[in-house]
């Protein structure tokens, strides 16, 4: 997120308003509060689109005789279900699949994937949603907020893009900002 706010500067501001907007310059933010970042909200939910922490995908096997579109699956078979594939399909997403638009979420996860929600799926869903989900969610809007709040910051131009799949997806050599106080 850090990353992209760093390219992305009008959504860098955009977010400072807010937290400015709803915890001013010194409030540690609160759950209240973060209930509140709607916008911040929509910027995480952007991140894990094109970042989704799980990079190859989950395995799932089928545990009971299932009509999948035109396809009837037997018990036992096993489904490769490829997060970042969907997460970056512009018959889904659109053909801005590739660019970082976190207001494609400003009416939700059903409107960004026209009625598809399956099609967003960082953490999982349903019930193998990780449990950490919405700790993880508002960990990041506590820690931006609290960014935000006191510095600007932007991408160093040393920094080389190199997106990692290990467990989860990393910056294989981290992410190198410019950061200065407001």
């Amino acid at each position: 997120m850090i990353l992209l706010l760093s390219i992305h500067q009008e959504w860098q501001e955009e977010a400072r308003r807010e937290v400015l907007r709803v915890f001013g310059p010194d409030k540690t933010p609160d759950s209240d509060g973060i209930t509140r970042l709607k916008l911040m909200g929509m910027i995480i939910n952007e991140t894990l689109r094109l970042y989704s922490p799980v990079f190859a995908g989950f395995m799932r096997v089928v545990d009971k005789e299932t009509r999948l579109g035109k396809f009837d699956l037997p018990v036992g078979v096993q489904l490769h279900i490829p997060i970042m594939a969907i997460h970056h399909d512009p018959d889904i997403w659109g053909e801005d699949v590739h660019l970082f638009k976190p207001d494609r979420f400003s009416e939700g996860v059903a409107k960004a994937t026209n009625n598809n929600p399956s099609a967003f799926m960082p953490f999982g869903m349903g019930p193998h949603t990780c449990a950490g989900f919405n700790f993880a969610t508002n960990e990041a809007k506590i820690t931006i907020a609290m960014i935000l709040q006191r510095f600007t910051f932007s991408l160093s131009p040393g920094y080389v893009h190199s997106p990692f799949p290990v467990l989860a997806v990393r910056p294989e050599k981290g992410v190198q900002v410019i950061i200065n106080a407001l």
